[in-house]
């Protein structure tokens, strides 16, 4: 099959890969952007162009200012190719994905891989239940079709997302029966030797104090330190369980929005075999990469949240960062003018990444809600995997998350294991008495999504 030849390849169309287009496009390079999506935005400002004034209203004006990027993208000249779905990126630097039905393929001289994050998975009793959804996908709901919950609603967790989607809800009229906080104590105090850091970054700190305040004045119950959270029904969800303070607590609700942060997208740099490493600060596979975001070499960037954790604004630094390497490889950006202009954007991003170390600290998950303690609990959903079925395999000689295909097809189904991939590494890792790097993660091949043989001979 013949390949159409472009300068840049960028996959992913929010802030990282929306910012590296605008960049690239600054200097001349040819660009063309592919995402799964019918219009620009990613998951941070999906829909940004075409929500209402009252939806836009109610998300807030850090949802709003992705207007200005998604404006950016559309006036910078680059090629968008929208509701393209990307199965598999090759070190030749090839990029095949679906769209329309067909099989297609483009050859780049340089990728940059912006496939942001997705939300930890939440393993505890009765997840798996219907009327159990992550606060991430209920937020993107209404980001994207304006769905709110018409029954009253229970979040539960860690995390800013927690409180951010608490008081959208709050905005538009939801009626919350509780926000149920795991955040403990002495993630405050270990969160304390990074307040230097996050003073700098005090404006995201004071948006955290408004909302907190917002639920209080509103009588909104808030459960903070709250411990072995589990979920009760037999059909569907009915209440949600919790220790908190020493008592047992349980709230009946049809609905609970879990949440405890997010984790990169790295399918994609796992099927380059590039390597990864365990980050203890944010209890996650990350890829290795050079300063500007490159895998060995290769030609092929990371940018934003797949990179690591860094949020919206700093992505958008890391895409302009992987962009400017890329114009200077291709001769387009030299000299004092690069020095010049790089140092300007990694500066801005010096200043997004302050607060960074503050939030991990304060936010890291709970073992218990990370490496599920009852032995009932699943893990791999799509093959219905537990938790004790999982540590008898390590007991057997289970090595690693690979090995546990053989022994119960876990990972197998059609999530490739991005829901049970990071639990399933520390579950192998604890009954081990290792380390997660000692454990590793799935072998990642393509096709990253799935392809019918219709779609592929199309």
């Amino acid at each position: 099959m013949d390949a159409d030849i472009v300068d840049l390849v960028i996959v992913g169309a929010g802030p990282a890969g929306l910012a590296a287009a605008c960049e690239a496009r600054k200097w001349g390079v040819g660009v063309t952007l592919l995402d799964e999506q019918p219009a620009a935005g990613g998951q941070i400002y999906r829909g940004v162009d075409s929500a209402s004034s009252k939806r836009r209203s109610v998300l807030g004006e850090d949802y709003v200012a992705g207007a200005e990027l998604t404006s950016a993208f559309a006036r910078s000249g680059a090629r968008h190719i929208a509701g393209a779905a990307v199965w598999n990126v090759g070190s030749d630097l090839t990029v095949n994905y679906l769209h329309q039905g067909a099989n297609r393929v483009l050859q780049a001289r340089h990728i940059i891989l912006a496939s942001g994050a997705m939300e930890r998975p939440f393993p505890i009793p009765g997840w798996t239940l219907p009327g159990v959804m992550g606060a991430g996908a209920a937020q993107i709901l209404f980001k994207s079709a304006g769905a709110l919950p018409k029954e009253p609603v229970v979040l539960a967790g860690c995390g800013p997302l927690l409180y951010l989607l608490a008081t959208q809800y709050l905005q538009a009229g939801v009626t919350l029966k509780a926000v149920i906080d795991t955040t403990q104590p002495r993630d405050y105090l270990r969160a304390s030797s990074h307040f230097a850091g996050a003073l700098r970054g005090w404006r995201d700190l004071r948006k955290g104090l408004r909302m907190l305040g917002n639920l209080r004045r509103n009588h909104v119950p808030i459960f903070a330190g709250a411990k072995a959270l589990a979920i009760e029904g037999a059909d569907r969800a009915e209440a949600i369980c919790f220790n908190h303070k020493g008592r047992s607590h349980r709230i009946e609700s049809p609905l609970v929005l879990l949440h405890q942060g997010v984790v990169p997208n790295t399918q994609l740099s796992w099927s380059l075999r590039a390597r990864h490493h365990w980050n203890d600060d944010q209890l996650c596979w990350v890829p290795e990469t050079d300063e500007y975001g490159q895998i060995e070499k290769t030609g092929i960037y990371l940018a934003g949240d797949s990179r690591g954790i860094v949020g919206a604004k700093a992505s958008a630094s890391q895409g302009r960062l992987a962009a400017i390497a890329v114009a200077g490889r291709l001769g387009r950006l030299l000299g004092e003018e690069r020095v010049g202009h790089e140092s300007a954007v990694r500066a801005q991003l010096r200043s997004q990444l302050h607060i960074r170390p503050f939030l991990d600290a304060l936010y890291r998950p709970l073992v218990e809600h990370r490496i599920p303690p009852a032995d009932p609990v699943i893990v791999c959903r799509c093959e219905e995997v537990t938790a004790g079925q999982i540590r008898k395999y390590a007991e057997l000689g289970c090595q690693g998350p690979n090995q546990t295909k053989a022994f119960g097809r876990c990972g197998m189904g059609s999530c490739q294991g991005r829901l049970c991939g990071l639990t399933v590494t520390e579950i192998i890792a604890q009954t081990r008495g290792v380390r997660p790097d000692d454990v590793g993660y799935y072998r990642i091949r393509p096709p990253i999504k799935p392809v019918t043989l219709g779609e592929l001979a199309g």
